[in-house]
């Protein structure tokens, strides 16, 4: 917790002097802890009139009741004595010399360090209320999770609203859809060691499976929104039928079969107050892009340019004059700019204080993430995380896809049935796609030690085969496999899983394990598909091999590749390669 100076301290009648106001990093409250004291009880901040945050302390010295924003005025000085120039001293006798003078100066000094203290607290309270007011959160149920500071891998749903509301969003569509859809949509996969990152863009034209999806009303009820019939394209995962951004992120989950655990939604007008309040982004074309006649009114010459409020949404929205004036290659320019602005906020923006409130507050005021990280301080506390990646290992790509070969004159687009597959298990499996070395791990160590050992023969292997979410009849698929091609004939099919797995797991004994390392061996497990039991495990009992959703084939390894053959693009990378 940060605390910071009580009101009214030490004054009579007042706080004590060793009660604190403390920020609860949980809640994003200011509670007041009673004499400074480790588990002494906490009384909830008062909040302000608003309701939406921590108020300014009510009696801080030199400010109004009620006024928030304003640093505190020093009170008036006494005279210290008829000519200011005497101290009348305990017993009214003049008192002169260095000692007095000492005194003065302490009075002064610690007066001058107390403004700072307690101004300093009344700025922090201000700007925590006032973030805190601007965040909009919404309740999204059981999908996602509590992850903002845990270790390991976390997984978070950038979505990019196309709602149309808004000043000077008019010529770029209806301004009656009030909702909106999910237009841009970046997954950001953070590693668990926080050496890299990786952005997968996912295309608003992709055919995808949209599953049901239980949405929360404004009375506390749930709902829930039937999936789409068949396939449909991916923007309708929100705003369609009354879907929320919860919706989205169990679409995703569901295509890439990674748990997603944080979603944050950016509408037209965060791209307007981001690109200005970070003092604009540098972009490069290779030629002039002009679209005076269209909706975005471009008229960009070749070689780097900064934009920054409407320009930079006209930029982002175009696709006048790019190879093929399709969302795809829209997509390749917002990648670019999105890397230009994160290099402009980490080598200029957080080292200028006044210019990271101005970003926090332009980026909280249009913004809607999950009550996960519903807070000014969760916010704050993953910020810090991710700028401790360097931006050579923040990886940008657009998920493969191929154009839908259901459509004579394709319009839209699938995944690859090849490289999109290998994407998503490399996110799975965190493996980085750049060339960083991953930090150590005695746990990793651990799970990775589990493949080191001797080998059984595979007609010694005995294992049951259940499909916990691999695709339709996968369980007997690998059941053939195994007993026709690889020689595993003490193997059978058990149907389905008592319940759904994340991803294939092959559980055992650990008198077992020699048998565990020829299975991973045949069918490519990862060692994190390993689960040894205790020493109460039935090793008279076969091995249980649960397909997850990670298993796409009988023969093929469901093993992440360690790379895969998409474009790429660094953070790092400079705007016209310089």
């Amino acid at each position: 917790m940060t605390s910071v100076d009580a009101p009214s301290r030490g004054q009579a009648g007042g706080t004590d002097p060793a009660d604190q106001w403390v920020l609860n990093p949980d809640t994003g409250d200011y509670e007041l802890r009673l004499n400074g004291a480790p588990g002494r009880p906490t009384v909830p901040r008062p909040r302000g009139a608003s309701g939406t945050g921590p108020a300014a302390p009510a009696s801080a010295p030199g400010q109004v009741p009620g006024q928030r924003g304003h640093r505190a005025a020093p009170a008036p000085l006494a005279a210290p004595g008829t000519d200011g120039t005497r101290d009348p001293g305990r017993h009214g006798r003049p008192r002169q010399g260095k000692r007095g003078a000492r005194r003065k100066a302490l009075m002064w000094t610690g007066g001058a360090l107390g403004l700072v203290l307690v101004g300093g607290s009344v700025f922090a309270y201000y700007w925590y209320d006032r973030l805190n007011g601007n965040i909009d959160t919404v309740d999204i149920g059981d999908v996602g999770s509590d992850k903002v500071l845990a270790d390991g891998p976390v997984n978070i749903l950038v979505i990019g609203n196309d709602v149309r509301t808004g000043e000077g969003n008019e010529a770029y569509g209806n301004r009656d859809n009030v909702t909106g859809h999910a237009d841009t949509t970046l997954l950001f996969h953070v590693a668990g060691d926080r050496s890299n990152a990786t952005v997968v863009s996912i295309p608003r034209d992709l055919m995808t499976r949209i599953p049901d999806c239980e949405t929360r009303q404004p009375d506390g009820s749930a709902e829930v929104v039937p999936g789409s019939k068949g396939t449909t394209r991916f923007n309708e995962s929100y705003g369609v039928n009354g879907r929320d951004p919860g919706c989205t992120m169990r679409t995703v989950e569901e295509l890439a079969g990674v748990e997603v655990d944080h979603f944050m939604m950016f509408d037209f007008n965060a791209v307007k107050t981001l690109s200005t309040a970070v003092g604009g982004v540098e972009v490069c074309l290779e030629k002039p892009l002009r679209d005076l006649e269209g909706g975005t009114k471009l008229d960009l010459p070749a070689g780097r340019s900064t934009i920054e409020g409407e320009e930079a949404l006209s930029f982002l929205r175009n696709r006048h004059g790019l190879k093929n004036e399709s969302d795809l290659d829209r997509i390749g320019m917002q990648q670019k700019f999105v890397a230009s602005m994160i290099r402009q906020l980490k080598e200029d923006t957080l080292d200028s204080p006044p210019k990271m409130l101005d970003v926090a507050d332009a980026a909280t005021k249009s913004l809607t993430v999950d009550k996960g990280i519903g807070s000014a301080s969760k916010l704050l506390t993953l910020a810090r995380e991710l700028t401790r990646i360097d931006l050579k290992n923040i990886t940008l790509m657009t998920l493969p896809v191929v154009d839908n070969p259901a459509e004579p004159t394709p319009v839209t687009v699938v995944p690859d049935p090849v490289k999109a597959p290998q994407v998503f298990a490399m996110l799975r499996d965190d493996v980085s796609f750049t060339e960083v070395k991953k930090k150590e791990k005695d746990a990793r160590d651990r799970q990775a030690a589990l493949l080191e050992g001797p080998r059984a023969e595979a007609s010694a292997v005995r294992v049951d085969v259940r499909n916990g979410g691999g695709p339709a009849g996968a369980a007997q698929e690998t059941l053939v496999w195994l007993r026709t091609s690889e020689g595993v004939a003490r193997s059978a099919n058990r149907g389905n899983a008592p319940a759904k797995v994340d991803r294939t797991l092959l559980e055992y004994a650990p008198e077992q394990a020699d048998q565990a390392r020829t299975l991973a061996d045949l069918m490519g497990l990862p060692a994190s598909a390993l689960k040894p039991g205790g020493e109460d495990s039935d090793a008279a009992q076969p091995m249980r091999l649960t397909l997850g959703p990670d298993f796409r084939k009988a023969g093929v390894p469901v093993a992440a590749p360690k790379k895969v053959d998409v474009g790429q693009s660094r953070a790092d990378e400079k705007t016209c390669g310089e």
